[in-house]
């Protein structure tokens, strides 16, 4: 036969198990090279010049190298050493190891740039739509066109070439370095066997499970009041990390055994058919996966977590926005509010005004900023409030000796909690105002030119707010001291007003337009969320079929088992009953650990990224999880065609 022959032979018989592996090489250069070509379309100069979209997207395709690369070494290593027995045989009939690595390399290099072509051919077919999908979600109003970018397509090629050089590396390294003997022991050498639970194990699993559960707690009180510094949270932010990850780790390498042996042990050793194919296998095992297991859990943990607080802030654009600016527009200067109106008429918009007079004063805070926040803002007893008379509201009438705070998020909560009832103290250039305190209330009445984003508004009633405005310190003043909130009763006339508010005014006035700050921050945010989503995308993809080879392997290790259970009388349902359990422990494991990972490390810190927690977050580990759940699903089906083929 001659070299070509077994070339195209070899590669027939090999590509039902590197269709997996193909089509992940096909993804991975679609999406790099669609990617890619993001960096070179003319319609994302927009998108580049608000939010510098081509640092962010250059940054983000050496991320997307990096996993694709170590993706596909790894898969290389995993199918090298399952043909090493082919190897062995061809050493065996008299082939030299350059002979081999030659037949090897040909394989490789036909299966590798067709892959690579066809992925090309993907990432082109879908970069408008992925253009589209950006522009969408930024709110980006521009022409997109189906361009194919040489630059790109030099761009791919020249990394993916790279990366087979590297791969071809790998394989000679390691045909040199084996012996025949080792070629054919080398699949069994590669998982470790635990006969026995010992007292260091026990150990390890115990310390995997608290190890994790110390870095739970103290992510939980990461923004508590607790650290109030900078050095001790990143002391603490160090801490969690090391602790999670570590404890990750420990708990794949002692801690699953630990458990099951309990399992185990409580069923005094009778375990049906289901349990022996499923926990006996994985204890096992998963020992000697664990750092795999731990990177993979670590970065699905990241990626969702990022995901996550981009979504959290994509998804609480409009409300931020509304606490920004608490009209649809907020004026700062009366004649430029009268040249607005004018506008308005004349284009035959309606509309209604709210117009408040604003003062800053000092107050002290002392008595209804509770122990555990004080200290967290620089004084609170020299604290600068903005002012506004009960007067001019609608929902407020206070008695002279009464005051009253509006206007917080979940960020001010966190950082500074207010009792529920006590004493301020509003104090003037010259004379003291004591009032009693009321409460604080969430409504936002004035925007962030007088708040400074986070800062409470008090009202106080008017014959008060007489006296502090003939009495107010100068060095404290804003540059303005009066709002004017224009609020329109059509909201389908909202886009045409918002021209009209930025042809009049521009970017350095101290006006406001509410959808101006929703698209600022959709923008900024959207571009976040969607180079976070490729990637995560990308690594999804990835450490799921590489998953899904590793259980390949094990199938086909574990085929002569099948085949004794089924010369014993198993039926083929039974067996694929255990291995659905198996499955489910192997996929679902390393998910749930990596969705609860992500959960903690949001939970500490989501207020800093928007308002609404739970509705994002639930969208995310949801769409993550079933698209994880596919491979799973694929391993299965895997293993029915192995235990069918076992008898």
């Amino acid at each position: 036969m001659k070299i070509n022959e077994l070339i195209l032979r070899n590669l027939k018989k090999n590509i039902k198990n590197y269709y997996l592996y193909v089509f992940a090489l096909v993804f991975s250069a679609a999406l790099y090279f669609a990617f890619v070509t993001l960096q070179y379309d003319p319609s994302l100069d927009e998108t580049k010049g608000t939010v510098k979209g081509a640092a962010a997207i250059r940054s983000a395709s050496i991320l997307l190298v990096a996993i694709v690369s170590i993706f596909l070494l790894y898969a290389n290593n995993i199918f090298i050493k399952r043909r090493s027995k082919e190897i062995g045989l061809f050493q065996l009939i008299g082939m030299t190891k350059g002979k081999i690595f030659h037949i090897l390399n040909v394989e490789n290099l036909i299966l590798y740039y067709v892959s690579l072509a066809l992925g090309i051919f993907v990432g082109f077919a879908g970069s408008k739509l992925i253009l589209m999908i950006l522009f969408k979600i930024t709110g980006i109003k521009t022409e997109t066109t189906l361009r194919f970018s040489s630059e790109a397509l030099l761009q791919t090629v020249v990394i993916f070439t790279i990366v087979y050089l590297l791969i071809m590396l790998m394989n000679y390294l390691f045909i040199k370095r084996q012996t025949i003997l080792s070629l054919f022991r080398v699949i069994s050498s590669t998982e470790g066997k635990l006969t026995r639970l010992s007292f260091w194990q026990v150990l390890v699993g115990v310390a995997g499970i608290l190890l994790i559960i110390v870095g739970y707690y103290v992510s939980s009180k990461l923004f508590s009041g607790d650290f109030s510094t900078t050095t001790e949270l990143f002391l603490a932010m160090t801490f969690i990390l090391a602790s999670v990850i570590f404890g990750t780790y420990l708990f794949f390498k002692g801690s699953v055994s630990f458990i099951f042996h309990l399992i185990r042990k409580a069923k005094k050793g009778y375990l049906n058919i289901n349990e022996v194919l499923s926990l006996s296998s994985l204890m096992f095992r998963m020992k000697s996966n664990a750092l795999l297991l731990t990177i993979i859990t670590t970065v699905s943990a990241l990626a969702l977590a990022l995901l996550s607080l981009s979504y959290i802030s994509y998804y609480s654009a409009e409300t931020k926005a509304k606490n920004y600016v608490v009209s649809d527009f907020a004026l700062t200067n009366e004649d430029d509010a009268e040249l607005f109106k004018g506008a308005l008429e004349q284009k035959q918009i309606p509309y209604t005004t709210t117009t408040y007079n604003v003062i800053q004063v000092e107050a002290d805070l002392n008595d209804i900023i509770l122990e555990d926040t004080e200290g967290l803002y620089a004084d609170v007893g020299k604290f600068i409030i903005p002012v506004i008379s009960d007067k001019e509201t609608e929902d407020f009438d206070l008695t002279p000796d009464e005051t009253i705070f509006t206007g917080y998020d979940d960020l001010l909560q966190r950082f500074m909690e207010f009792a529920d009832s006590g004493k301020v103290v509003f104090k003037g250039k010259s004379k003291e105002f004591s009032q009693k305190y009321k409460g604080l209330k969430k409504d936002f009445l004035v925007s962030w030119q007088f708040t400074g984003g986070g800062v409470p508004v008090a009202i106080v009633d008017e014959s008060i707010f007489t006296q502090l405005s003939a009495d107010l310190d100068p060095a404290i003043q804003k540059s303005t001291s009066v709002f004017v909130g224009f609020d329109l009763k059509n909201e389908a006339q909202q886009e045409h007003a918002n021209q009209i508010f930025e042809e009049l005014f521009n970017e350095d006035s101290m006006h406001s337009s509410q959808i101006q700050i929703r698209n600022v921050e959709k923008g900024n945010m959207g571009l976040v969320m969607f180079i976070v989503a490729f990637l995560g995308l990308t690594f999804l993809i990835t450490s799921g079929c590489i998953l899904y080879f590793k259980q390949m392997g094990e199938s086909e290790e574990e085929k002569p088992n099948y085949t004794i259970l089924r010369k014993l009388g198993f039926s083929k349902q039974e067996l694929i009953r255990g291995i659905k359990y198996k499955q489910l422990f192997n996929f679902g494991i390393p998910l749930l650990i990596g969705l609860l990972h992500s959960y903690f490390a949001v939970q500490s810190g989501w207020f800093l990224f928007g308002t609404e927690l739970w509705t994002p977050i639930i969208i995310v580990m949801a769409i993550y999880t079933v698209l994880y759940s596919i491979f799973g699903f694929l391993s299965l089906f895997y293993y029915k065609k192995v235990i069918k083929l076992s008898l």
